[in-house]
């Protein structure tokens, strides 16, 4: 006796002339396959999409930067005289810089009357403080005016994707303009270092921060202290962590056998029902007949 391999098939043939359409059966098979399409064209949507998906961890993820986080700041400041507006930097690393000058820039305002102020700078990665202020003039001005608006404070590499909703410039923006133009101003920055990781595999690194601030004049035995605008700084251990991703081609064939699988067979357990149910009728109404 020959061998036939057909015994193997376990996809078995019905012949066409022991199968019965029904309208039902074809009203099922077009929903069904109404079903299939749009479930495979959202599946197809994730696939192509990328994902974001973000962690926190405690770790220093930039521990090549030698422990120093690169910052630019542009607050244009409208009413202290340009000659005496300075940028100090302090932390508790023993760091006391007066009146810093690398990568800044002073542009007169209003003929002289106020200026605005950018710069560039390193801080290191313990808890500190730059500030705007006259400190480091010869001569302090009789009347100083610390209203201002900050256009821009961020730290690190510039971060601009669409998904990513993060506080990168959480004080850009900020107008004091209408406030006392003898009060300091304080501003609180909790700081919480973020990567974005691509689908390459390479790595940015930025900041985010949160703010709170304060505004006071300051008094001491001497009489009135000079204002300023403080930036005071803290960071977070914890690090945020945005990584691109995208569904594995092999997950997508998944979902795709998933759904085709599936839909055929919930769309046969129905179609099977009602027919077995009309049938069942059928058979009832021929015995009221006879």
């Amino acid at each position: 006796m020959p061998f036939d391999v057909r015994r193997f098939d376990i996809y078995r043939k019905v012949p066409k002339d022991l199968t019965q359409p029904t309208y039902t059966g074809a009203f099922i098979s077009i929903l069904c396959c109404v079903v299939i399409l749009f479930l495979f064209l959202s599946e197809l949507t994730g696939f192509i999409a990328t994902e974001i998906v973000n962690e926190l961890y405690v770790d220093d993820p930039d521990k090549d930067s030698g422990g120093k986080i690169e910052s630019d700041a542009a607050p244009p400041l409208f009413v202290c005289p340009l000659p005496v507006v300075g940028l100090d930097i302090q932390d508790e690393m023993g760091r006391h810089e007066v009146g810093h000058i690398d990568n800044s820039m002073k542009l007169a305002l209003n003929h002289g009357a106020g200026c605005r102020f950018e710069g560039e700078f390193a801080i290191n990665k313990v808890p500190g403080n730059f500030h705007v202020s006259t400190h480091g003039a010869t001569a302090q001005p009789q009347s100083p005016d610390m209203t201002h608006t900050i256009h821009k404070l961020s730290f690190g590499e510039k971060l601009q994707v669409q998904k990513v909703q993060g506080a990168f410039n959480a004080l850009g923006g900020a107008d004091k303009l209408a406030s006392n133009p003898l009060a300091s101003h304080d501003y609180i920055l909790k700081i919480v270092p973020t990567v974005y990781e691509d689908l390459s595999g390479k790595q940015r690194f930025s900041y985010q921060y949160t703010v709170a601030n304060k505004e006071y004049v300051a008094y001491s035995h001497t009489g009135r202290i000079i204002p300023a605008i403080w930036f005071r700084y803290d960071l977070s251990p914890i690090t945020v962590k945005y990584t691109e991703r995208r569904q594995p081609l092999y997950r997508f064939i998944t979902s795709i056998c998933a759904i085709v699988g599936g839909t055929f067979t919930v769309a046969g357990i129905i179609d099977s029902c009602i027919f077995t149910a009309s049938e069942a009728w059928k058979k009832i109404q021929i015995g009221k007949m006879s």
